[in-house]
């Protein structure tokens, strides 16, 4: 016989940030790795606007989006990794990677998103520097 899940205790166990954000955009879950991220608490962080992650340049493209998909229920990024800025509490930009999920009430309509998001800062710096470095040794050879 299966055993039920206590979803509030995954969403706190998982290591990748959990944030669920209501229809208009307000952070309703706020996980320990969520904290963890970008700096702020669940107090902090719960019942704020999604502006508190998201940089400035990046507002209204992501509000524009995200207005597009609470209106038709459709998001191209479910199944695709995400890859964009974020902001840390401290101020800091953090490189993330993440995907959502819709949200729907027992009629059908979306009610909200739920994002899975991992700090992959490190990894792009990383890689940033790798590829600076193959230029410099391909312009000595050439």
């Amino acid at each position: 016989m299966a055993q039920a899940i206590d979803f509030e205790q995954l969403v706190t166990a998982t290591g990748d940030a959990v944030v669920v954000s209501d229809a208009n955009g307000a952070i309703v879950v706020w996980n320990p790795a969520a904290e963890r991220i970008f700096g702020f608490t669940p107090e902090e962080a719960i019942g704020r606007s999604l502006d508190l992650i998201t940089p400035e340049r990046q507002r209204q493209r992501h509000w524009d989006g995200y207005a597009k998909t609470m209106r038709t229920g459709v998001t191209r990024y479910g199944a695709d990794v995400l890859r964009v800025p974020a902001l840390h509490k401290d101020g800091h930009t953090l490189s993330i990677a993440f995907t959502v999920g819709m949200l729907r009430g027992p009629d059908g309509v979306v009610t909200g998103i739920a994002a899975i998001i991992r700090d992959e800062t490190k990894r792009w710096t990383d890689e940033r520097q790798m590829r600076q470095r193959l230029a410099e040794l391909e312009a000595r050879v050439t």
